[in-house]
């Protein structure tokens, strides 16, 4: 397919993160820029797919849109896929996956919608390949619907495995935290490498890696794949260009980011995953208890996120835990703090009032982003 053809984006994210995406998006000059509840959707080539796929912080995968129409019933849901041209994007050993969900809808079973798609698009290409089975031998073509009050809209996933796995954590700390998470806290705070940068409780480390993924500018898919790649009609110098692009467009300087962990085998497999990511060298690992914590700064921002109650903590030793970092916190200045949790009682607990909170989702549990400006 020419890179002048134009098609319609979708980016599912993390609840609360819909604005950083869509900054993100028009930072990178695409058009038609629109956010909703959990996925962000912007117009773009296939050049401007593979540079979003490299890029993208804080999403979570990209999807093509190949069409939309009402579907009330599972006749409509069958008519209207088994209208769009598959057999110009699906090769005959495509294999073809379908998966998906429905909100306020009049389909709501998602078996059976998952089903009718596949049925549908193996009928239409069966008038251009002339086969009854399709052996989906080949590349993978996943298939993702979203049907919302009786809308539904069919992807494919140029992304394949979800962004926030980037390819440095095979190894983690019980409930880490999900990379497009961290990479969320980052942005918020504003940090781009200047002044110190500390998280004190930093469990594999993902928090320092982001940040210092984000003082670099490094795309953080560079060096992992994409499903996209494998695809037919994508020309393997969209990918060259757009890969060449992001390295192209990196930073170097001088970094002073800093993580620790009371934890020594948190601090050794965080001290491992940034080896991975290729940052190692900018990053101090050390074993240190927050409650203790005094390091001294002109400028400095915190970004952490303590174990707490429904993680790894019960209530009173996460309390424990808010009020000795709170209280080491109070005897240092120049800190700014951005601290994610989901206790109802932090700011009692930690001694201070947030000077502004911003709701966020770590997996399925609710949290809050406490900002504390120095």
């Amino acid at each position: 397919m020419s890179d002048q053809l134009q098609f319609q984006f979708c980016v599912p994210c993390l609840f609360g993160v819909e604005g950083l995406v869509a900054d993100e998006l028009r930072r990178m000059d695409l058009p038609e820029v629109r956010a909703e509840d959990g996925r962000v959707f912007f117009s773009g080539s296939l050049t401007d797919c593979a540079r979003v796929n490299l890029s993208l912080r804080c999403g979570e995968r990209v999807l093509m849109e190949i069409g939309s129409f009402s579907a009330r019933s599972f006749d409509q849901l069958f008519e209207g896929v088994r209208a769009l041209p598959w057999e110009n994007i699906l090769p005959r050993d495509a294999a073809f996956p379908v998966t998906g969900y429905s909100l306020d809808s009049s389909l709501f079973s998602i078996p059976d919608c998952q089903r009718i798609i596949k049925k549908a698009v193996v009928e239409r290409m069966k008038s251009r390949y002339h086969l009854e089975h399709f052996p989906e031998s080949g590349a993978e073509y996943k298939i993702r619907f979203s049907i919302r009050k009786d809308l539904a809209a069919v992807y494919l996933d140029t992304s394949g495995t979800a962004l926030h796995k980037r390819g440095y954590r095979p190894a983690h700390m019980e409930a880490a935290l999900r990379e497009t998470l961290a990479a969320a806290m980052v942005k918020l705070a504003r940090y781009r490498g200047k002044g110190d940068f500390c998280d004190p409780f930093c469990g594999s480390g993902t928090i320092a890696i982001e940040a210092a993924l984000a003082a670099l500018n490094r795309a953080p898919g560079l060096y992992r794949s994409f499903a996209a790649e494998e695809w037919s009609f994508m020309d393997p110098s969209f990918w060259q260009e757009a890969r060449a692009t992001a390295i192209a467009a990196e930073y170097s300087g001088d970094y002073h980011i800093f993580a620790s962990d009371i934890d020594p085998r948190a601090v050794q497999i965080a001290r491992e995953n940034a080896v991975r990511a290729g940052v190692d060298h900018l990053i101090s690992f050390s074993v240190a208890d927050a409650c203790s914590f005094s390091r001294t700064t002109e400028r400095g921002v915190i970004i952490t996120n303590p174990p707490y109650g429904e993680r790894l903590l019960d209530q009173k030793q996460a309390e424990e835990l808010y009020r000795g970092f709170g209280a080491a916190l109070s005897g240092t200045e120049n800190w700014s703090l951005y601290l994610l949790s989901s206790h109802t009682e932090f700011e009692r607990c930690f001694g201070r009032q947030a000077d502004k909170k911003r709701k966020l989702y770590n997996g399925m549990i609710k949290c809050d982003l406490f900002m504390y400006y120095k």
